[in-house]
């Protein structure tokens, strides 16, 4: 990944409770000028972004940013893989050993880090 690429991101598990990181992290990502996608179980917003509950087409997204428990991310296998995102960003709390062995095996990069201080300290 290029850093300081602009970059469009799905966000997995957005939440419009403004407690969340998915939230926070959804804030700083529009800040820092990517494009955001978010998805998510609950209807609601996050600023001007809404909340959808269908993935996008395959090859729309650079990044999966994962804010979901690894339980509640089974039933979604098939189409965070069938995105071929260049990466899938496992935030604290939903790392996943089963999907990534998933995503390396389609050629997907994976990562166990934080989104939130990925993007502070420049190394989104």
């Amino acid at each position: 990944m290029e850093l300081n690429k602009k970059e469009k991101v799905l966000v997995v598990g957005a939440s419009p409770n403004a407690s969340r990181y998915s939230y926070a992290a959804t804030r700083l990502l529009a800040e820092k000028g990517h494009e955001v996608i978010l998805f998510g179980s609950r209807k609601g917003n996050i600023d001007v972004h809404q909340i959808i509950h269908e993935f996008p087409e395959p090859n729309e997204v650079d990044t999966v940013t994962m804010y979901m428990n690894p339980e509640r991310q089974k039933p979604f296998y098939n189409q965070i893989i069938g995105l071929n995102p260049q990466r899938i960003i496992f935030n604290p709390g939903t790392e996943n050993s089963e999907l990534v062995q998933m995503a390396n095996e389609s050629g997907i990069k994976t990562e166990n880090a934080c989104t939130l201080v990925m993007l502070q300290v420049g190394t989104f």
